[in-house]
């Protein structure tokens, strides 16, 4: 709405507070968490069972290649001091 007074265009419209960046930040994000397409519960159980298995595989593939190393450490010490 404009009102007119002897040729000033004196406007009376409400103009529209910039919005909280939290706020903003806050929609925004739930518009994008509703585009993702989650995990059905047997995906999630199936992906669960995949990490610890290869979790598991490493830390004992880890703890045979230390096992081996500090034998070998150990051996080169022993040769060296001769203890």
């Amino acid at each position: 709405m404009a009102l007119f007074v002897k040729g000033y265009n004196i406007v009376t419209e409400k103009v529209a507070k910039p919005a909280n960046p939290v706020t903003r930040y806050l929609r925004e994000v739930r518009g994008e968490l509703r585009k993702v397409t989650w995990p059905t519960r047997e995906e999630s159980w199936r992906l669960t069972i995949i990490v610890l298995v290869v979790t598991i595989l490493f830390a004992l593939f880890l703890w045979g290649f230390d096992y081996i190393f500090s034998g070998g450490v150990g051996f080169i010490v022993q040769q060296i001091i001769g203890l």
